[in-house]
């Protein structure tokens, strides 16, 4: 589908585009798109369960059978979740592709991707053509929403390679007719610097290399801000929702953020995206049905706005197709309506971060994603930081390295009381006492992708 050969919508935006790609769709009412899900629901747990090996053996193992789901209710409190850990044994005993995909005649697969497992070796994950045309409307639905055009130039600063990165910023941006610029990870001044030779309106990568990217420019006399770039399109890592982490690279970068959200597995469908509205990240449940759950309990359903662990399911894609995928992620939802008129329920921080990354510090639970939302809201601070994780006796501690900006650094600023209002911002944000400790800009590692934060130092046992 083109942007030619679709209807036009009724509204228009003030740049004289069409506000929604699908209108029907985005607009549809909660309880018909509910219809729709579970007769998708339906249809693809029976296609697992004759067609897939895998999953054959998971639900006769749990003596489950999909005549079982007659509601939305029934799928979630008696269809077993995956994990990545199954995903990756069940590869391991039927290579290359598991036996959760369909045998492929040749010709049959668009692309073949992975992503890094524990023991070094990559899952494998093979998209057939029909799926992968079908990804790239759902990305050009997604970056419509963010408010990518027609007439935007759409730089990409994710990598492409293995992992499939930033190939759906690329398809989606292809399908809505942009130009595209793949540049990819190349050193932080040459992105700069072509963004200005060429008037890049959209630049896409991680929230911490938007922010990275940030310091950069200032340290070059760059002022983002005055550039042609007016939409970002982030992605990649928790945070891109986060109030404060949102406000630095929208003033930093004059220019509206959108946090964009999938994982490997449910690659190469979006599952979210920000809208211009700010009102969190959209969830496009037609085609990747989310659910928020129990953290101790993947089959019971928490209310919306409670805190819970997200399952994932692909509604349409019949190669390596996920079903109730648990990738360890938290969040919550959001269903009251959003000013942008579309009927989606949100995330309204996004992803807060990873169950497995959540620390238990004297007693709290503490995620990065939580430490950054409070260090984000002190100016002196550049991007930045680490959380050190430590061990006292029987108890887990935690202190934090943040780095200054150079303007901060240069300055006489008053570094003790500093100290204090940094720690006053992360008790509002993660709800203990943290110790800070400054450190001068260029002390820590440049953020090239995604950043990593904590820096366990407890012995080992």
């Amino acid at each position: 589908m083109t942007t030619e050969a679709r209807p036009q919508a009724v509204a228009v935006d003030d740049r004289g585009f069409p506000r929604f790609w699908d209108a029907e769709r985005e607009t549809r009412n909660p309880a018909e798109r509910d219809r729709i899900v579970l007769e998708r629901m339906q249809h693809q747990l029976h296609y697992v369960y004759t067609e897939l090996p895998f999953y054959r053996r998971l639900y006769d193992a749990h003596d489950f059978h999909p005549d079982q789901v007659r509601s939305l209710e029934d799928f979630t409190a008696k269809v077993p979740v995956i994990t990545k850990k199954m995903l990756i044994a069940d590869q391991r005993e039927h290579p290359p592709f598991g036996s959760y995909t369909p045998e492929f005649a040749p010709g049959q697969i668009a692309r073949i991707h992975g992503s890094s497992g524990t023991s070094g070796t990559p899952t494998m994950y093979a998209v057939s053509h029909g799926d992968w045309q079908r990804a790239a409307d759902v990305h050009a639905m997604a970056q419509w929403c963010a408010g990518i055009r027609p007439d935007d130039l759409v730089q990409v600063g994710f990598p492409f390679g293995l992992f499939f990165g930033g190939w759906g910023v690329v398809q989606g941006a292809e399908r809505i007719g942009a130009t595209v610029f793949p540049l990819g990870v190349t050193d932080s001044e040459r992105h700069l610097e072509l963004i200005t030779a060429l008037g890049s309106t959209v630049f896409s990568a991680t929230p911490s290399y938007c922010i990275h990217l940030l310091s950069v420019a200032e340290r070059l006399g760059i002022d983002l801000a005055a550039s042609s770039v007016r939409r970002i399109l982030v992605g990649g890592e928790p945070g891109g929702s986060l109030p404060g982490t949102r406000k630095i690279i929208e003033e930093g970068w004059g220019a509206i953020a959108s946090d964009a959200g999938s994982t490997s597995e449910m690659y190469p469908f979006q599952t979210s995206v920000g809208c211009e509205a700010g009102t969190g990240t959209h969830l496009i449940t037609d085609e990747v049905f989310t659910e928020v759950v129990a953290v101790d309990d993947l089959n019971t359903a928490v209310p919306v706005g409670e805190r819970g662990a997200v399952v994932y399911t692909h509604l349409w894609r019949a190669s390596q197709p996920m079903i109730r995928f648990a990738p360890g992620d938290e969040t919550y939802l959001a269903t009251d309506p959003c000013p942008c008129g579309r009927t989606y329920p949100r995330l309204p921080e996004g992803i807060l971060g990873r169950l497995d990354d959540m620390l238990v510090i004297r007693g709290a639970n503490v995620f990065p994603s939580a430490v950054e939302t409070g260090l984000r809201t002190v100016p002196e601070l550049g991007p930045e930081f680490r959380i050190l994780v430590t061990k006292a006796g029987a108890l887990d501690e935690m202190t934090v390295e943040a780095e200054l900006t150079p303007r901060a650094a240069s300055e006489a600023v008053d570094r003790e009381e500093l100290v204090g209002r940094i720690e006053d911002a992360l008790r509002r944000s993660v709800h203990i006492r943290v110790p800070v400790t400054l450190l001068e800009p260029g002390t820590l590692p440049e953020t090239t992708f995604k950043a990593r934060r904590v820096v366990d130092q407890r012995p080992r046992s």
